[in-house]
């Protein structure tokens, strides 16, 4: 899906409630089609892939804003597992 440019935009719309989206590539392909996106409304992260996503999405999750969404997905970076 990361790197149709089709599908990213038809997920986009769907998960776009107003506030924005932010975009977690996985990968070379998709980290480039996600860029073509990129603006006001679209951030893209690059951040680790699951630590990032769930972080976003428990930010999202409890109304956080665009900007703190991805904030919570770069804070992932610097996770430590010990």
């Amino acid at each position: 899906m990361g790197t149709s440019p089709d599908l990213v935009a038809a997920a986009i719309e769907r998960a776009d409630r107003g506030d924005g989206v932010v975009l977690i590539p996985d990968l070379g392909g998709a980290a480039l089609t996600a860029r073509l996106f990129e603006g006001p409304e679209v951030a893209v992260a690059d951040v680790p892939f699951v630590e990032g996503a769930i972080s976003a999405a428990v930010t999202a999750s409890a109304g956080g804003s665009l900007e703190a969404v991805l904030a919570a997905a770069e804070e992932a970076r610097h996770f430590r597992k010990l």
